[in-house]
Order: structure tokens, then C-alpha cells, then sequence
């Protein structure tokens, strides 16, 4: 049973949410601020957490970079309608995906769903020794799946999920162009709808991150109109 966090000071919100992740199988977790959430993250990391970004004492954004500090869990953030900023800068501060206030809860637990068959993807038990051979190696690149490990020049790279994805999808034909679309396929379920902003985001996260090892990497090339590829030279 996968162990939710859900963080909103709407009460609302957090109980009728909690009723139906219930419902469908989950154990779940609410709290009414950042800080709370953050002080019994401390205590019991949840499998993947839900922040709303508007809240008292810490909002979603700090607490988002608070816990980025110490795991990779999947974040999902709830925005305002009226705040498209806020989608972008989450993506771009860590966050897997998003959802617009008001939502659809089946929506939401669809989401849920897909960050963590994606984490189920890239983790398990300690690897096999078949496992540990499937570590892809593009140049400085090294990338191993069973361990969600990335090293750079043999620097080490925390991503999260989306971002590992992502990249895994680019290095395994270098040279060869990923679109949009493609690269949404991979990181996101049939049932969920994203738009071309959303992969730009986390593309430009990704980037950054790996120039905080390098500040001269530049193996990710846009392609305007079409979209990225990775350059293994």
C-alpha cells in the first residue's frame, strides 16, 4: 500500500481528497501547512506527497526545495487557476507534474497512479547482476536504472523520476530527435494531458541540474519547433 502525503490548508480539500485515495487502496497522510508536513517528513518519508503551492508558515514552494534536499519522491503540486506561473517555476524547482484548482479528483488519483508506476520502474530491490550490467554509459553520461543513479563526468546527479526518464529517453540513441510528443508519451500515461510548456520545463531543470556538475554541459540541444536530442560527443 503506497503511503500518500497530502499537504493543503483547505480542509475541505484534504478530507474529501483523503476519502477517495482511501477508497481506491492508499494509505494517506494530510496536513495543514508546509512546516507540519515537513517536521513529519522527518519522522516517515511518504512514498510520494501532493503539496497545494499557497500556504501558511511554508508554502509549497520551500517546502518542495526542503525536500528535494533529502529525496527524489514524486511531487505532484495543486495551482491556482489564475497562477500559470506557479505550474512553471514548480516544474522547473523539482515538482513531476501538476494539477489546476479546481480539479477532478479521478484526475488527480490518475496522476498519482503514473508517478508511481514510474518510480516502480525505476526502483525495486538491490539490483541483480543482470541489472547492474544494463547501466547505460553515453559519454560522461553514465545512467543506472536499478539504482535511479546518474553521474556526470563521475559526479553524481539527483533527478527526479520525470527528469531520469527523460533523460534515459534522449541518451539511448544519441543523435537521434525526440519530439514533444514523444518524450510526453514516455513520461506521462495515455490518460494524462500535458502541453508542450510542461516538457520544456522539466527539460530546462534537467539542464540545469546537470550544469551544476558541468557548467560546460551542453549535450541536450533544442531543436526549435521540432525537439531536443542528446549529443554524445
Amino acid at each position: 500500500m503506497s503511503r500518500i502525503a497530502l499537504v493543503d490548508d483547505d480542509r475541505n480539500i484534504l478530507t474529501s481528497v483523503s476519502m477517495t485515495l482511501e477508497a481506491e487502496g492508499f494509505e494517506v497522510e494530510t496536513y495543514s501547512d508546509g512546516q507540519q508536513a515537513l517536521d513529519a517528513f522527518g519522522r516517515r518519508m511518504p512514498d510520494m506527497a501532493v503539496f497545494d503551492i499557497k500556504m501558511p508558515r511554508m508554502d509549497g514552494m520551500d517546502l518542495l526545495s526542503r525536500v528535494r534536499q533529502r529525496t527524489s519522491m514524486p511531487v505532484i503540486f495543486l495551482t491556482s487557476k489564475d497562477h500559470e506561473i506557479d505550474e512553471v517555476l514548480g516544474l522547473r524547482m523539482g515538482a513531476d507534474d501538476y494539477v489546476k484548482k479546481p480539479f477532478s479528483q479521478r484526475l488527480l488519483v490518475e496522476r498519482i497512479r503514473a508517478l508511481l508506476r514510474r518510480q516502480e520502474v525505476l526502483g525495486g530491490d538491490e539490483p541483480t547482476a543482470a541489472e547492474s550490467a544494463q547501466t547505460m554509459v553515453r559519454g560522461h553520461l553514465s545512467m543506472d536504472p536499478a539504482r535511479h543513479a546518474v553521474l556526470w563526468k563521475g559526479a553524481p546527479v539527483a533527478l527526479t523520476v520525470t527528469e531520469f526518464l527523460l533523460l534515459q529517453t534522449l541518451a539511448q540513441r544519441p543523435g537521434f530527435v525526440k519530439s514533444r510528443d514523444q518524450l510526453m508519451d514516455v513520461a506521462y500515461d495515455d490518460q494524462v494531458y500535458v502541453d508542450d510548456r510542461t516538457i520544456d520545463s522539466h527539460i530546462k531543470r534537467l539542464r540545469k541540474k546537470m550544469r551544476a556538475a558541468d557548467a560546460e554541459f551542453a549535450a541536450i540541444e533544442t531543436l526549435y519547433g521540432i525537439g531536443y536530442r542528446y549529443n554524445e560527443a
